[in-house]
């Protein structure tokens, strides 16, 4: 578990750098794109980062649920409690016995399950957000292209000896749109495939956790032997027997 969950930390922190090493090295043509659609573009950005942000804030949230099991799992059973995640699987683990039975075991894992799915969903959200606005963008740079050329064509006066200069004066419209269209999506998709792959990381960290907790689970937890339902179903034929012999006289 240790070194799954610090190599997706490590991961992390080498793809962000790399994407500020990226940005510094193709500032102007970085700038020139943000500038096709400043307004939109700028949310785009915003998210982005606001994204990244969050995925960081979620892998080192589970620095608490970490200590706590690698403490508990080396034997040291009185230790502080885990803040979210493992918080009601610890409070179990500490009223009952060491050995848990089947069903004990399902519902804890279930449990682990759904927390962890409910803290990703905010990373999943944002990566879908930012879909959402490139092809926003999208549209929106079609429906300026489109207008402008429909405003350019009824604008022009073919008889005038200055119609080239007037088409090409035009065209600033049309070529606007297609600006915001095109730059637009391409920094939604990449948005979203750099908050996707920062929230990939979080999941593998929550999924080593997770292992961890179902192994240690597992190997505590009470499973009725053949033996033992051999001994047990006589018992309870002779006391059904009992039973219906009673219901009869």
């Amino acid at each position: 578990m240790t070194r799954q969950f610090h190599n997706a930390l490590n991961r992390m922190a080498l793809f962000t750098a790399l994407l500020l090493v990226g940005l510094i090295l193709f500032y102007a043509p970085f700038l020139r794109i943000a500038a096709a659609n400043v307004l939109l573009n700028g949310i785009i950005i915003g998210t982005t980062v606001f994204g990244i942000g969050l995925c960081f804030v979620e892998i080192f949230k589970l620095l608490p649920e970490y200590k706590w099991a690698r403490a508990y799992f080396s034997g040291r059973k009185r230790v502080a409690l885990p803040p979210r995640l493992l918080r009601p699987v610890a409070l179990i683990l500490r009223a009952r016995p060491v050995r848990i039975s089947g069903t004990t075991l399902n519902g804890m894992l279930e449990m682990i399950l759904n927390r962890f799915e409910d803290s990703r969903e905010s990373v999943r959200y944002i990566t879908n957000t930012l879909i959402f606005l490139g092809l926003l963008g999208t549209f929106w740079g079609l429906i300026l292209t489109v207008g402008g050329f429909a405003d350019l064509i009824g604008a022009l006066d073919f008889s005038d000896e200055s119609v080239l200069q007037n088409m090409q004066a035009g065209l600033t419209r049309p070529l606007s749109g297609m600006a915001t269209a095109f730059t637009s999506s391409l920094m939604g998709l990449a948005g979203s495939l750099a908050v996707g792959f920062l929230g990939l990381q979080v999941q593998l960290a929550q999924n080593a956790i997770f292992r961890e907790v179902e192994d240690y689970l597992s190997a505590h937890t009470s499973v009725a032997t053949t033996d033992t339902v051999a001994t047990v179903l006589p018992q309870i034929n002779d006391n059904l027997r009992q039973i219906k012999n009673t219901v009869t006289q």
